[in-house]
């Protein structure tokens, strides 16, 4: 049986690596890391089921394998017990190869998905990393602080500050570093939505609860479970609703629209409002007690006009996230353009900065935004003579990850063959090494193929699901 797996696996084009001792198998699953694992429930005359510790094995090691069983001694329990423990599927023999041939790639695709999803969800992560939001600033490094205090726990958060100054971002960044990572995050705006679309949306509804709910429709409170969701503009939630979230923050369930039964649910609640909620409860319009709920830990952003010493550096990131399509080069600003910016009091904040930053790269005609280039407010204010100003140097950060893990890598190369002996530099380990080296050659490979996946994996001679677990791994090592 082993033979025959093998084989049929290795002319569907599969890389094989077979084995009939179980402690040998459970060695080579940290080493060669498979996609798939294909095995047999009873692998020994004693009819012990090796084949659920191999299970048990390939679904614990990371990223967890995908596993189908197979044996001759087929039942219900065997069969419940092995998807239990984390089967993809399970076959009974004999088997018709064109069933085993569609199980397998049934499994593999869903590898690859898996793969997939693990490796965008870093990608994601990498992006709402402490490091990457912007500012250094007292105000700010006082929100970065607070932000990774709290991150990694259950608490409530209310964000406040002025529309534009980036609650959302600071929403995910704690999503995006908490244990939740990998549940979904769901945010919604609470202004955006009438008051009965707004309590189905986040509540879900029944079948016939009202004119139009042809079905049932789960809400966001059930769609974020396990995750985070995430309420713009709370204070502008209605009355009746705000007694509904109270519960759920109380409680923990939560109650469709025409449903007597509560569900639980476990959901973080982070909140954010550019209104002052005290006032709102003095004026009757928003409850003290759901005030007190949401208002655990609270976060202020502060306005940009509040820390003006971080605009330069909010400008270059914005203008290094914008390549120009004549050279795939950053776009740069002018000196005094960048001055005129920073004397603007900026009542939209961040986001009208980026929208302003948006234009100028727009509307310039040779990568370098100038006076001319900026809204039409700052037009006024110049001369034209300010035109023709130094240009501020800007670089993408970081460069293409091929030619930076290409050059980290001949630069630790160089550092070990050269060095002089007693003034040798520190280098990276040989682990070290040998990541840059692995990811330097996935990425010449997505830069040939121009980043197509499936062309980069074919060309490597591996499966997509590998190569997007290669990614993940020197991306992200542990």
């Amino acid at each position: 049986m082993l033979q025959m797996v093998t084989e049929l696996l290795r002319s569907e084009g599969h890389e094989v690596f077979p084995f009939s001792n179980i402690d040998a198998a459970a060695e080579a699953l940290e080493t060669q890391r498979p996609d798939l694992v294909v095995t047999d429930l009873y692998l020994d005359k004693n009819k012990t089921p090796y084949g659920l510790d191999m299970l048990q094995k390939a679904r614990s090691v990371t990223p967890p394998a995908t596993v189908i069983m197979i044996t001759g001694f087929a039942t219900i329990e065997t069969a419940v017990d092995a998807m239990k423990k984390g089967a993809f599927d399970y076959l009974a023999k004999p088997f018709k190869i064109d069933d085993f041939k569609l199980c397998i790639r049934r499994a593999l695709s869903y590898s690859e998905a898996v793969s997939e999803n693990v490796y965008l969800r870093k990608q994601l992560k990498k992006k709402y990393q402490f490091n990457q939001l912007i500012g250094t600033s007292q105000e700010m490094q006082d929100v970065f602080k607070m932000i990774e205090r709290v991150a990694d726990t259950d608490s409530t958060v209310l964000i406040l500050g002025e529309s534009g100054t980036g609650k959302e971002l600071i929403a995910r960044a704690l999503h995006y570093n908490s244990r939740r990572q990998f549940a979904p995050f769901v945010p919604i705006n609470c202004s955006a939505l009438p008051e009965n679309l707004l309590e189905s949306e986040l509540f879900g509804h029944r079948k016939g609860a009202f004119t139009g709910a042809v079905t049932d429709k789960k809400g966001l409170f059930q769609e974020a479970d396990g995750g985070t969701i995430f309420l713009d503009e709370i204070g502008t939630m209605p009355a009746v609703l705000q007694s509904r979230l109270l519960r759920v923050l109380q409680e923990k369930e939560v109650r469709r629209v025409g449903d007597n039964v509560p569900m639980t649910v476990n959901v973080r609640v982070l909140a954010a409002t550019n209104e002052t909620l005290e006032k709102r409860i003095k004026e009757g319009t928003f409850r003290e007690d759901l005030y007190y709920r949401l208002n655990v830990i609270p976060i202020h952003m502060p306005a940009l006009r509040e820390h003006k010493e971080d605009l330069p550096l909010l400008v270059v990131h914005f203008l290094k996230g914008r390549l120009n399509p004549k050279n795939g080069k950053p776009y740069q600003i002018t000196r005094k353009a960048m001055e005129l910016l920073s004397q603007h009091d900026w009542p939209g904040n961040v986001r009208e900065l980026e929208n302003a930053i948006e234009r100028g790269c727009a509307l310039c005609d040779d990568g370098v935004v100038r006076i001319a280039d900026l809204p039409p407010m700052f037009q006024k204010i110049a001369s034209s003579s300010d035109d023709n100003d130094e240009i501020i140097e800007v670089k993408a950060t970081p460069p293409s990850p091929s030619d930076t893990q290409i050059r980290t890598a001949k630069e630790a190369a160089a550092a070990a063959t050269h060095a002089p002996t007693g003034f040798a530099q520190p280098i990276a380990s040989l682990k070290d090494f040998l990541r840059e080296q692995e990811s330097a050659y996935l990425n010449r490979a997505l830069a040939q193929t121009g980043g197509d996946k499936e062309a980069a994996a074919q060309l490597l001679g591996v499966s997509v699901a590998t190569l997007y677990r290669k990614l993940a791994e020197v991306e992200s090592p542990a």
